[in-house]
């Protein structure tokens, strides 16, 4: 047992060493291993560095080369620029001695003109100016005429020109320019359901009627037309209002003084309300702002005015836009223009407030109320008594022209306008030394030619007094009409 115990110790004993001899021989040969693949690592980077230092080197070799080179090729630029500026400052030196010649020259040759100069005028007894007046004068001569001929026709074609483009933008406007040929007329009379209502408008001992004419201004006429009430004012807003009045108590039936004034005063806020957006209306289809408040509400009444049997809000709105057409083709101030025609008429608006006539009335309200110069002068300026100054002016007098002269614009047949064209001839045409007579501008002018040979100036101005004194005796007709007498004298001459 001890022996067995003893051999197991000491093979323990043995077995241990030997392990421990083995590990040590392992241990031994890794750290061989070890420092062999150190010492080749260390030669191959010693191989690599070397490497390194001879590619550093030839790098080194090659960029000195460049450097060589390139200091080479500046070396040879700066060589041939000294040349070219030693060239330079010898073709400089040339220039300036040839500068100097020239100089020379120009001196030689002034002093030989001085000289001919004076010889010339010792010959001809004349000096420069006094050859320059002469040649002048003979050739003012010989080409007077032909400049007089020259200057003529192109003062003609230039009229020639200058009528034919207003035709043009005249038509063009008119064609452009689409609105009712005669405008609705102003109602100032009402029809009566019954008879019975006639006397409930008149009330006992006529205190309804009474009533009413006190509260509208308007005088009211019940047995004048059978089945119609006739209101007559002289002022077309108070005419409104009792129009307006009158059929609302018809509708309601309660006719008593109490109601009436009632009624009344309704009728008074509705036809305020009514003038205020017209005016306005009228603004904004023409495409302007900016006008006065003052003004837009009389621009709003002319829509209870007539002239001619044509209203006068129609008549400032067509106007309004045949002249913002016109403005536009020969260049005015369009804005200027369309105001000043819109509101051309608002001195009507007042006419049987104010003294005066309705164009002068219009331009001072449009003073009044902070309005432009321009636009005042061309509203004052729209008929012939006031000359008209700037191009907006004469636009709105032809605007104003077109809209109430065309045929069917006012209460005018066509057959009536026809037949007034007529006479107008025929009254110019009536008088001793007429050789034509035409009436244009729809009867707005009369143009009469006359013979130079039995007329002369004097008694020129003399029949176109006589011609305008006969018009106004025996025609009617609305506005105003110029005559316009023209003698002309021609002197012919052919050259053979």
């Amino acid at each position: 047992m001890i022996e067995g115990i003893i051999a197991a110790l000491v093979g323990a004993i043995f077995g241990t060493g030997g392990t421990i001899v083995y590990s040590r021989s392992r241990v031994s040969t890794s750290k061989n291993k070890a420092e062999s693949a150190l010492a080749r690592a260390q030669e191959k980077a010693s191989e690599i560095v070397l490497k390194a230092k001879d590619e550093a080197i030839e790098l080194e070799n090659e960029r000195r080369k460049e450097i060589k080179k390139t200091e080479n090729r500046i070396a040879d630029r700066e060589t041939n620029l000294d040349r070219k500026l030693d060239e330079l400052d010898k073709r400089a030196e040339r220039l300036r001695a040839q500068e100097d010649e020239v100089e020379t020259l120009k001196n030689e040759i002034r002093d030989l003109r001085t000289k001919q100069q004076e010889k010339l005028e010792k010959i001809a007894k004349l000096s420069k100016q006094d050859a320059t007046d002469k040649l002048m004068d003979m050739t003012e001569r010989d080409i007077k005429h032909d400049l007089t001929g020259l200057i003529s026709k192109l003062q003609k074609d230039a009229v020639e020109d200058a009528e034919e483009r207003a035709q043009v933008v005249i038509l063009t406007a008119m064609e452009r320019m689409s609105s009712e040929v005669t405008a609705e007329r102003t109602v100032t009379a009402i029809k009566l359901t019954d008879e019975e209502m006639k006397g409930r408008i008149i009330g006992k001992e006529g205190r309804n009627i009474q009533a009413i004419q006190r509260a509208t201004g308007v005088d009211i006429l019940v047995d004048d037309t059978p089945g119609m009430i006739v209101l007559s004012s002289f002022d077309p807003i108070r005419r409104q209002v009792a129009r307006l009045a009158m059929e609302m108590l018809m509708k309601d039936g309660r006719i008593h003084p109490g109601r009436i004034e009632e009624v009344v005063a309704k009728a008074e806020k509705q036809i305020e309300k009514e003038i205020k957006q017209a005016g306005e209306d009228a603004a904004r289809d023409v495409g302007v702002s900016g006008i006065p408040r003052e003004m837009l509400q009389l621009l709003g009444e002319l829509k209870f005015r007539t002239s001619y049997g044509q209203n006068v809000l129609l008549h400032s709105t067509e106007m309004a836009h045949v002249a913002g057409m016109i403005a536009e083709e020969i260049g005015a101030d369009v804005r200027t223009v369309k105001i000043a025609t819109l509101l051309h008429d608002v001195g009507k608006a007042v006419t049987h407030k104010v003294e005066g006539k309705h164009h002068h009335i219009g331009a001072e309200l449009a003073r009044k109320y902070g309005m432009k110069e321009e636009i005042a002068h061309a509203i004052e300026a729209h008929h012939d008594d006031v000359e008209a100054t700037t191009p907006e002016a004469l636009v709105v007098r032809v605007a104003d022209a077109l809209s109430a002269a065309r045929p069917g614009a006012r209460n005018i047949s066509a057959e009536n306008f026809i037949e007034r064209m007529k006479d107008l001839e025929n009254i110019a045409n009536g008088f001793a030394g007429i050789d034509k007579a035409y009436a244009i501008s729809a009867g707005r002018e009369v143009r009469v030619i006359v013979s130079p040979k039995s007329v002369d100036d004097l008694s020129a101005i003399k029949l176109a007094r006589d011609i305008a004194t006969k018009i106004e005796s025996t025609m009617q007709y609305p506005g105003t009409i110029k005559v316009n007498v023209i003698r002309e004298t021609r002197a012919v001459e052919f050259a053979k």
